[in-house]
């Protein structure tokens, strides 16, 4: 099974805002690409658009955890749009769900989060 994510990086509205948009399983063979990007990135908001993301496994899940832990340890947000019923269904099983901000889609996502507070 040749199945490759594709990691493509976007910049949001605001510049200290950065969306990627993932293709393919999130799985322990996958996921290099996706991890390197992450551990580089600095910006102060980070969208993960997982809408064509069809599965995930352990490592994929253990790796969305870590880089959200590491972003809330500094104070940088991040969040997920377009989880799938399979991925999310798995957020749930793992009780994971509570850790993540999820929107149904990246530009309510964006919108949301890019609106002035007393908007």
């Amino acid at each position: 099974m040749d199945e490759s994510l594709v990691v493509e990086k976007f910049h949001g509205s605001l510049g200290t805002q950065r969306v990627y948009r993932l293709s393919g399983p999130l799985t322990f063979e996958t996921l290099p690409p996706l991890q390197n990007a992450l551990r580089v990135e600095t910006a102060n908001s980070l969208f993960l658009d997982l809408t064509d993301v069809p599965y995930i496994d352990s490592a994929g899940l253990g790796s969305l955890v870590s880089a959200c832990v590491s972003c809330n340890k500094t104070g940088r947000q991040f969040v997920l749009s377009g989880v799938q019923p399979r991925v999310e269904r798995v957020f749930h099983i793992t009780g994971v769900e509570r850790l993540f901000v999820m929107f149904d889609n990246i530009q309510d996502a964006l919108d949301a989060l890019t609106r002035p507070a007393d908007a």
